[in-house]
Formats: C-alpha cells, structure tokens, sequence
C-alpha cells in the first residue's frame, strides 16, 4: 500500500503591486491588498514640533565579486542628464524643521514662483517653452497629444504576450541565467506540460530580445593607430606602434535624446537654469540650481538671440546615492593601450597614451558639437517637444583621471595652479584653457617650463577645447568617495592615527589598536550600520567600508589619543556629512569654511608622522568645495560612487556573462540587450501592457477599491530596479506622496496577557498601569496643565491591552538612500530575543502637540514605554563634537514614561564612553549588549545623514 502525497495547488503570483519601483508579486487579491497597506498606504503627516536642544534636568524636556582581468584593456565613459529628485518641484533639504516640500504641480511658464518658503526664479531667456512636432510654441497648460501603440494583433510584440517578456525579463536580466541553464529549463518545461515550452532555446530568446524596436541606441566603433615618428632605419619598431586600438562607443545625441523623452522623467526635469532660496539665503541642490549653468544659459542666450526659448540640457560625463533610473548609461569603452616594460616608460609612448584618451573622446563626443550652438528640435517625456541646446556639464573622475583628462603633472592640482610642494598656497588661482594658451603661445616659455614650473603637459591639448563653452579644469567636479571618504579619511587620517599611536606609545601600540578595533567591534546595531565584527582588520576596503567606518571611528580613538588628534578627524568628518547634504545653502557654506579652517589647523598634531608636510592632492581638494559647490550644485549628486555602481552594472557582470575571450563584444551585446529589455518594459508600462497602474486587472481593481479616487493618482508606473535597499531594516520609501510617521507592526506579540495588570506582572514592571493611565490623561485632556496627584483621578484602563516587538519610522531625510519624495524608513526594535540577546533600540522624541480633540471609548492608543536619557554637560564633546548623554535613574530605578508613538521621531544612535581605558575582552560583550554595558554614552551624529541634521 503506498502513501498517497496531498499536492498543493500552484497559485501563481501574478498580482503585481503597482507602486513605483516596487516588485513585489502575490498569489492573491487579499496579499496585495495586505501588502499594500503594510507597505505602501500613504500615511497621515505627523506633526510635530523640532526636537528642541534637550535639558538635563528633566527627562521629558552583502555574493564574491571577480574583477576582469587586467588584459581587458578597456575603460567605460558614462554618460548622465542632470535631473533633480522630485516630481514636479525641486528636492531640497529643508532648514531644521524638516518639513518636506510638497509634489504639487509647478507651473513653468512663471519665472519666479514661491514653493512652500522657497523663491524659485528660473531663467527668464532660455525657458524651455514647449512646442509642438513643426517646433511652433504651444500653451504648456494644454496637454500634449498622447500617441497610442499602432494596432497590432500583439501588441507586446516580439513577446506573444506579457507573461512571454516577464519571463525573457526574468532569465536574462535578473537571474542573469547562462545559456546552457535556459536550454536546460526549456527542456523541463517541455517535459513537465507535454507542449512546446516558451523559447525553444537560448538562441530564440536572444532573437526576439535583439528584434525589440524600443531602446538599444547602436553600438558603432572606430579604430585608433599611432601615426607619429618611428625609428630610424634599422631600428625595430615598436609593437605599439603597428597596433590598431578599436574605440566602441554609440552615439551620445541619441543617447541624451533617448533619455529626455524617456515619459518616467515627466514631471521630473528642469527645463531651465534656477536659483532657489530660502528665507533670502541661496540653497543649492542639483546641477540646474548652480551658478554654471546659468552661467552657460546667459552665454548662450547673448551670443544668439534664437536660442531664446530653447532648454539647455547639460552632458554629465564620468569613468567608470546610484544613477536614478535610465538618467545614467555607458556610451564608449575607451581603449587602454599596453606595451612592454622596455617601452612603457619612453616618452613617445607616453604621449600616445594620453593623446588616445583625448582623441577617442572628442570623436565620441563629436555629434553633441553642432547643437552645443544650434538647438535640436527633441520630444521629452512630457509628451511635449521642445528645442534642445547641449552642453559638456561636470566629469566626474578621481584624481589619476583628472590629471589626465586635464594634461596636468602629477601631483599638481588639476583645477589651480598651486606648485606641488604647498598645494594650499593659492587655490583661488584657476587653471584654464585661457591661461594655457597664453603659456603656449609665449615663445620664451619652453615644454620644460610648462612641466616644472606650471604642471602643464604642453604636447596634449584636452578633448574639451574642440567644443564650445567647454573648459576641462572648470568642469572636473568634485569627487566625495576618492577624494574625502576614500582618500583624506581612510588613506589619510586613519593611517596617520595608527602611525601616531605606534611612534607614540611603543609597547602598548599592539594593545591600544586592538582596543580601538574592539570599541568599532562592540558598537550597537543600528539599521543601515555596516557592523565591523572584527575591527578594520581586513584587506581589501570597499568605499561603503570607509563609510561605515567614519561612522563609528570617532568615539573609538577618544581617549586614546590627544585631543588635537581627535578634532582633526571630527572636523574632517563634520566636513564629509555637510557636504554630503543634498542640499546646501549659503548658511552651511559658512560652515564648511570655519570647518576646513579647523581641520587645517589640528592637522599640524599629524606633524611628526608627516615630516613632509600636508600637500597632497586629494586633502588639497577641501580648498575647492565650497566654490564647486556653488557652481554644480551638491556634491551628493555628481559623486563617482554613481558611476562606480553603473560600473559594475555595465562592466563587471557583464564580463563574468561572457566567455572571457575577446569580452568586449559579447559584454556590448549583453548591455544592448538590458537595454532593450528596459526600454521595452518602460514602453509597455507606459501604454497599459503590463500588471499596474494602468491596467484592468482584478489586482489594481482591488487597490483602486480600496484606495478609492486616489488609486490613479498614488500608484505610478513601474520603473527600474527594485529602489528600496532594504538594508539591516532601512531603506528608501518608494511612493511619491509618502509623509513622516511612525506605525507599530502588523502582528502583536503573542502569549502576553491582555489585560494592563496581568501584563505589568508578566513583565515585572509594577508601575507600568500608573505610567499608561496617566498617558491616557494627557491624551484624553489635553489642555490639563498638571498630573492629578490622587490615582483616583486617573483614567481607568478598561480595554484590551497589546505589544509590538516594533515600529517603521518614517521621515523626510533626501541626503540618504531616499524615494522620488525624500523619504527614508527604518525599523525600531523592542525585542527581548534578537540573535540571541535582547535588543532595545534608542529613538528621539519629537515635542508632538496635543491633539486638538479628546479621545473617546474604543479608540486605539499607540503608545511606547521609554527610559529617559539626560544629556551630560551644557554642550557636546569638546574633542569629538558629539552630544553625550546618561540614562536617568531615581531612587536607584530608570525613569520610565509612557509616550504617544507620534512624538517618536526616528532612532537615535548611542555609543559607549570608553575613555582612556581598555575594554574588556569578554565574549559576551557584543554589540548586542553595549548598550547596558556604559554609564555614558555619545550620541553618534554621523550614524546617517539625518542624524547629522537633526542630533541637537
């Protein structure tokens, strides 16, 4: 007799929800819907008050990467369209109050309009105006003609159907499946549905994602030989020199193109040059809020008249916080030439290598040059045309580049003249194409001259002096990742320490430094922390590495070494988090300087591991931020931590795809095929094709019943990538129109008693029903002044009582990993088990205002139980510049409260107080365990960028 197996009935997820960047699929109506409510649902705005600086008298005040061998001799150039990060209106950070701007409709046709306090004045000759297909203006208050898909038969054509391309989508662009493995599973569905299977094999499958007519600008290629002086008669010739050096590249007009009528930017480009402020006080945020580009409208507009009107549309260039969407792809693989050790030093050599570079990259670029003058008649995503003029807008690239790309001496600065050895002397005197011509054309100045004495390779002219309005040295922008957080932080200042505690302590070195790693080790969990379980004992650093540790590196050396030391690093760190901010006004520009200055000054504690001085480079660079900030706007969005991660998306993966003999190719068809794919998904979102928004499917019928007239306009279209990097419980808010709050989980905890009594008891906190009732006074009066001294006068708890192990915050926080809107989620977590320890998380708490009505029976009271911290001393650390602050006790019992969950404002970050002693080694103080481990603890500012803004 055999036992017969109950076989589940497979119920496929095809309900997708339809909220922007969100992939999420279920099996079910009743999941998405749950799913949605959980995740999604827009919120009420909490309100609140800033936290206002606290009093201390009262408590109520990541799979393995494999590089490409070093014989692929090839180096991406990618290309960017500057956009800004919000539908409709500019994302800038707030002043202190954090209140979000609103996503409402901008009306572009106003030069100068007021947003939410902020005056926004866009340039009033190169406008953007709108116009149809002959290029005639039109009103910009009528909506553009809507151009349906041409009837077909198959309207997902080359797929028969959705389902066809989900799959094809899923197989080559997120499973990155082999060849060999998509046979493998055409056979078994064959086998396992006695039919045809979908594809009949990899070769079909790439047929019909080739023959996709959206996207996929060609690739095209050009070749490259040295046709300089050989040798003379009897001399070999290099084999160099014979090579030909193939350029793959596609055309960056249709490129740009591509992307400004790509319909998912609707809403989210500025069509001009802008100056934004607040309160009479400059912000600048994106590229278009700089001094540059409207620098380069009123150049253009003056030097021809029909121009007026046009959108200027700056080409944002990088080698090699994350490109938004489709606003980033690679348009060239430049070709690195290699020779032989007895020719990789001459001179000749040399020259042709850098020549290549500039050569490759003003033929690449040559199709942008006629309309950096006359505009181009583009449609954009608006569905609206309008004429285009291009600009070379900032490079992004790290310092062997810029001197590179610049024709400067190493070790010289690529943006000022400043010699090499006092790299700080003189910053404000810029480089130029201006002032190198002027060098070239004075007889009396030799090549020599131009190398020693002014850090100019005279023999090579930058790619950027073949196009108008194009100067390399103005352009290079700043690169936080290399040459702040890579380069003066860890290569720096971290080096610097441990060579300071080894020349200065001696025997204790090895102690001292083992205890720094173990302070990093200890630090408590923190959503979106990286967790150092072993110091900084390791190898190969990443630049998140260098990040995360800058976040806790601070409170680890305090005590260790003298307090000059600790400032410097502080105040470079200070440095690093303003100007990471996503938007900076005139106010932190102040900041910076006072900052820098400071960090100049307590560097000198550095003197005896340094005796040739600090002129380097990349710490050089400081000296120019303030000034790029206010020509290309923040840094935070021209960072080479963008290009970096298009990178490993263009370059790495694909090569570890093909078959590692003659890459290049096959990893040019693989990016060609992702974008076709993509192209096609944006295509069939936008006309209704697939699960979503705009289509009939009984899942968006549930959510639009559920969700009532709104549903049309909440839920956008699906877009690439999956958006929310749900790091350690954090991550962005993917909607549009998401507002701060904090809400409990779903689920209780179960097995606890109902009643606010028996739970009091199973928790072993007796005044736990006092604390609750008189929480529910202030919550039911609240305009009563004072607590009732008699418990009789208290509100009796009468109804069911339950727990939740934690809570999603919610907030406006634009300078981290963020949503369209600016929003930033987080999870705080209250559980007595959490990998084996208990975890109590720190939060700030917000003063809320009462609410205006009293509460009524039946009502659901959010509420939290909290141990108050009190702040120590009348201002932060001196050293570390970080608040400290020590949990409150009375009578040998912590102060507790019961507070309104809408006073929490987000989790807070704390980290021991060590001093200037050695933690002990016991293998049960962990991370998890810190936090009832001190007496005294910092609260880490630097923990994100939130954080920064908003720690008193």
């Amino acid at each position: 007799m055999t036992n017969a197996i109950h076989r589940r009935i497979h119920r496929p997820a095809r309900f997708l929800c339809p909220a922007p960047l969100c992939r999420k699929a279920c099996r079910s109506e009743r999941g998405l819907r749950d799913h949605y409510k959980h995740r999604h649902q827009a919120p009420t705005a909490l309100q609140y008050r800033p936290a206002a600086e606290p009093q201390a008298s009262s408590p109520s005040s990541a799979g393995k990467n494999t590089p490409p061998p070093s014989d692929l001799d090839i180096e991406p150039l990618n290309v960017s369209f500057g956009l800004p990060t919000t539908p409709g209106s500019p994302r800038l950070s707030p002043p202190p109050d954090l209140t979000p701007p609103t996503t409402s409709t901008v009306d572009r046709s106003l030069t100068e309009f007021e947003l939410q306090g902020r005056t926004i004045v866009h340039h009033s000759l190169l406008t953007g105006e709108p116009c149809d297909a002959d290029g005639i203006p039109v009103d910009p208050t009528v909506p553009p003609r809507v151009t349906s898909p041409t009837p077909d038969s198959n309207k997902h054509w080359p797929f028969q159907g959705a389902a066809e391309f989900e799959l094809a989508d899923f197989l080559f662009s997120q499973e990155e499946m082999s060849a060999k493995k998509i046979d493998r599973l055409m056979d078994i569905l064959s086998t396992l549905y006695d039919q045809l299977p979908p594809f009949a094999d990899h070769r079909e499958l790439y047929s019909i994602v080739d023959s996709i007519k959206q996207g996929g600008v060609p690739w095209d290629s050009f070749t490259v030989q040295y046709n300089g002086p050989r040798p003379s008669d009897g001399e070999p010739v290099p084999p160099w020199m014979e090579k030909g050096y193939e350029v793959w590249y596609r055309d960056p007009l249709k490129v740009m193109e591509e992307m400004v009528s790509n319909p998912e930017f609707n809403g989210q480009i500025d069509y001009a040059p802008k100056r934004v402020s607040w309160k009479g006080k400059r912000q600048f945020g994106d590229v278009m809020s700089g001094n540059w580009a409207w620098r380069q409208a009123d150049i253009i507009a003056e030097n021809d008249a029909n121009t007026h009107g046009a959108m200027f549309a700056p080409v944002i260039l990088g080698h090699v916080r994350r490109a938004h969407r489709g606003a980033m792809t690679v348009i060239g693989f430049l070709a690195i030439p290699k020779t032989t050790q007895e020719y990789a030093s001459k001179l000749d050599f040399r020259k042709f290598r850098r020549s290549l570079i500039h050569t490759s990259l003003e033929r690449i670029l040559a199709s942008l040059r006629r309309h950096m003058l006359e505009p181009r008649l583009t449609r954009c995503g608006d569905g609206h045309y309008r004429w285009v003029i291009y600009g070379l807008g900032p490079y992004i690239a790290d310092y062997p580049e810029q001197v590179l790309l610049a024709c400067v001496v190493q070790n010289w600065c690529a943006k000022c003249i400043s010699p090499p050895d006092d790299l700080d002397k003189s910053p404000d005197k810029l480089r130029s194409h201006i002032h190198t011509d002027v060098l070239l054309e004075d007889d009396a100045v030799s090549y020599q001259d131009l190398w020693k004495k002014y850090g100019i390779v005279g023999d090579c002219l930058p790619f950027t002096t073949a196009f108008p309005r194009a100067d390399i040295h103005e352009l290079l922008a700043p690169d936080l990742l290399h040459q702040i957080i890579k380069g003066t932080f860890k290569d720096h200042l971290v080096d610097w320490v441990e060579k300071y505690i080894v020349e200065e302590y001696k025997e204790r070195a090895p102690e001292i430094l083992a205890d720094i790693d173990w302070r990093i080790s200890v630090a408590p969990h923190f959503p979106g922390l990286r967790n150092f379980h072993e110091g900084r004992g390791f190898k190969q650093w990443t630049g998140d590495d260098s990040k995360g540790l800058m976040k806790v590196y601070l409170p680890a050396i305090a005590g260790h070494v003298p307090p000059d030391v600790v400032k410097a690093v502080a105040a470079l760190i200070e440095f690093c988090y303003l100007v990471r901010r996503s938007t900076i006004d005139e106010d932190v520009l102040k900041q910076l300087a006072k900052v820098l200055s400071d960090f100049h000054s307590y560097r000198e504690a550095f003197r005896n591991v340094r005796p040739d001085g600090f002129s380097l480079p990349r710490q050089h660079s400081l000296s120019h931020y303030i000034f790029l900030i206010t020509e290309f706007g923040a840094p935070n969005g021209i960072c080479s931590s963008i290009t970096e991660s298009l990178h490993i998306r263009a370059v790495k993966r694909p090569y570890r795809r093909s078959n590692r003999n003659n890459a290049l190719g096959q990893m040019i068809v693989t990016n060609q095929r992702l974008d076709k794919l993509k192209a096609a998904r944006t295509y069939f979102s936008a006309h209704g094709l697939l699960e979503g928004p705009n289509s009939t499917s009984g899942a968006y019928k549930a959510l639009a019943a559920l969700l009532g007239g709104e549903a049309s306009e909440r839920l956008g279209s699906d877009v690439e990538g999956k958006g929310s990097q749900e790091m350690y419980g954090a991550g962005a808010v993917l909607e549009p129109d998401a507002h701060a709050e904090v809400k409990l989980a779903r689920t209780p905890v179960r097995g606890l008693p109902h009643s606010i009594d028996a739970l009091a008891k199973r928790l072993k906190m007796p005044r736990l029903p006092l604390l609750t009732r008189r929480f529910l006074f202030r919550a039911l009066l609240p305009e009563a002044q004072t607590l009732p001294t008699a418990q009789e006068d208290l509100p009796e708890i009468v109804g069911h009582v339950r727990v939740f192990e934690s809570a999603r915050a919610v907030f406006y926080a634009p300078s981290d990993i963020s949503g369209l809107a600016g929003f930033h989620h987080e999870r705080i977590q209250c559980k007595e088990s959490w990998y084996g320890a208990p975890r109590r998380d720190c939060i700030f708490v917000a003063n809320a205002e009462s609410p205006e009505e009293p509460g009524f029976k039946g009502k659901r009271y959010e509420c939290a139980l909290v141990h108050w911290f009190s702040t120590f001393g009348e201002g932060p650390c001196e050293e570390t510049g970080l608040w400290r602050v020590t949990p409150d006790f009375a009578g040998g019992q912590p102060v507790l409260e019961v507070i309104d969950l809408d006073t929490v404002l987000r989790g807070a970050h704390l980290i021991g107080v060590s001093g200037s002693s050695c933690l002990p080694k016991d293998p049960k103080f962990t991370k998890w365990r810190s936090l009832d481990s001190f007496k005294m603890f910092y609260v880490n500012k630097y923990v994100d960028h939130h954080a920064h803004e908003i720690a008193f």
